[in-house]
């Protein structure tokens, strides 16, 4: 990975669904967001995909439009299964927000200034303690919960520049985290900004993860399943055959239009141009 003079950077990539989603293992994605980090002007958005995310990217054009500016990670069994039957290998690692983003605060050795948005009051307090605990040679700064109307966006940003952060999580959910930070996330308010969903609530304890041995498995999303049956069910049961379907209607019209007669190299992919403004070149 390559940190070029017009301040861009170079990712490895594979297309889901149109989308680039970052193909690096767990090493080389470490090093790739942590020199992104220290990249001293600009800013670099990350998000991740996953089954869920692509099939709201379909009914939400912000969303989309919004992704099109991130560097986008993988995350799940789901863009797995896209990968193999697009390019006849899953992804190098599962670089889930949960597990990606804690390890690379680990990994991170240099001291950062770190400002948490998103969850419940009571939970973003949490997740700060527990984050200490984690990485205490960090600095994190609970700036905001996430139950905020739209209007308070510019006092709260205002907050964030004040604070001359290096690291900005938002925890507010998908769609709304990744088109909040599209609209008002900018340079000034921190190097390297991350979407991450429901990390806050895992960190805070709020909801348990699930065991190790399940984890390695790749069936989290089951486990999440049984303890919140009402909420995930359609999630996963219908959201997941939407996003095969999704998959291979794709899949078709790429063959239609004489791009897909065979799988795609996973070797042979362009890298992906994505300037630390947020832009994609």
């Amino acid at each position: 990975m390559n940190i070029v003079s017009n301040m861009a950077v170079f990712s490895s990539h594979r297309e889901i669904l149109g989308l680039p989603v970052c193909d690096l293992g767990w090493a080389d994605a470490f090093t790739f967001v942590n020199a992104l980090a220290e990249v001293p002007v600009g800013q670099t958005v990350i998000s991740f995909m996953n089954a869920h995310n692509a099939n709201v990217m379909f009914s939400d054009r912000g969303y989309r439009e919004a992704l099109d500016r991130h560097l986008v990670l993988p995350d799940g069994i789901g863009v797995d299964i896209a990968s193999l039957m697009a390019y006849g290998a899953a992804f190098p690692a599962n670089l889930n927000g949960t597990d990606f983003v804690p390890s690379l605060l680990t990994y991170m050795t240099r001291p950062k200034r770190i400002g948490l948005i998103g969850a419940r009051p009571e939970i973003l307090l949490r997740a700060c303690r527990n984050f200490e605990a984690h990485a205490p040679w960090h600095e994190f700064i609970p700036i905001h919960h996430g139950y905020f109307h739209e209007d308070q966006s510019g006092e709260i940003l205002a907050e964030a520049a004040n604070l001359k952060l290096d690291i900005l999580l938002v925890a507010m959910g998908t769609p709304r985290q990744e088109k909040w930070i599209d609209r008002h996330i900018h340079p000034e308010h921190a190097r390297l900004v991350l979407g991450v969903g429901a990390l806050f609530d895992f960190v805070a304890g709020e909801v348990p993860r699930a065991p190790m041995v399940v984890r390695k498995m790749r069936v989290e999303w089951f486990y999440r399943f049984l303890q919140e049956p009402r909420r995930l069910a359609g999630r996963y049961f219908v959201g997941g055959p939407l996003f095969l379907w999704h998959v291979i209607a794709d899949m078709a019209s790429r063959l239609a239009a004489g791009n897909g007669g065979k799988k795609r190299s996973a070797r042979s992919r362009r890298p992906l141009l994505i300037s630390n403004t947020g832009k994609r070149d």
